[in-house]
């Protein structure tokens, strides 16, 4: 989480199922009074993908102390006919779930990086390119063919991982 945290500072996740059945998904924390996350739970189709939004709330930071705020993020394959995700969650066998264990990094921006143009400590937009979500609204103003549109959306995808990239070797310098 890139900080100052006097507001609240989200990060996204990318779950993806890349097997060929459902797989139900929930979120957990070890420190639910200091994050919100939506969806903290649901289904995600075969070879689909949600974003679930994690949002800090605002704090007092200290440098020197150090974050034990963990994520899991535990899956399990749906059953054929899912009505109650609870019933999900308390009848599956410890062999039949998954989970992934993530720790929190808070990090304050170093007063060169106020030199940038751009603010790489927030997240990167998703672009979420789905059939689910249906065409994009065309504006009045502006009307792109297929062919910009996908350029444009392989320049995004080009940059955000540059952005990534450089997160990451900023934070190793670091």
């Amino acid at each position: 989480f890139p900080g100052p945290f006097t507001d609240v500072v989200t990060t996204n996740l990318k779950l993806r199922n890349p097997s060929d059945r459902k797989v139900c998904f929930k979120v957990k924390t070890t420190a639910p009074r200091r994050y919100c996350v939506r969806p903290n739970s649901g289904i995600i189709d075969p070879g689909s993908s949600v974003i679930v939004s994690v949002m800090l709330q605002p704090f007092d930071y200290d440098p020197n102390e150090k974050s034990k705020h963990k994520f899991m993020v535990q899956t399990t394959y749906a059953p054929p006919n899912i009505s109650d995700m609870e019933a999900v969650w308390k009848e599956a066998k410890p062999d039949e779930l998954m989970d992934s264990k993530l720790r929190c990094v808070f990090e304050m921006p170093n007063e060169n990086d106020k030199l940038n143009d751009i603010d790489a400590s927030k997240p990167a937009p998703v672009l979420n390119t789905s059939k689910q979500d249906g065409p994009m609204p065309k504006s009045h103003s502006v009307s792109l063919n297929d062919t910009e549109t996908r350029k444009l959306m392989e320049e995004c995808k080009r940059l955000q991982a540059e952005i990534m990239k450089l997160t990451d070797e900023n934070r190793h310098l670091r």
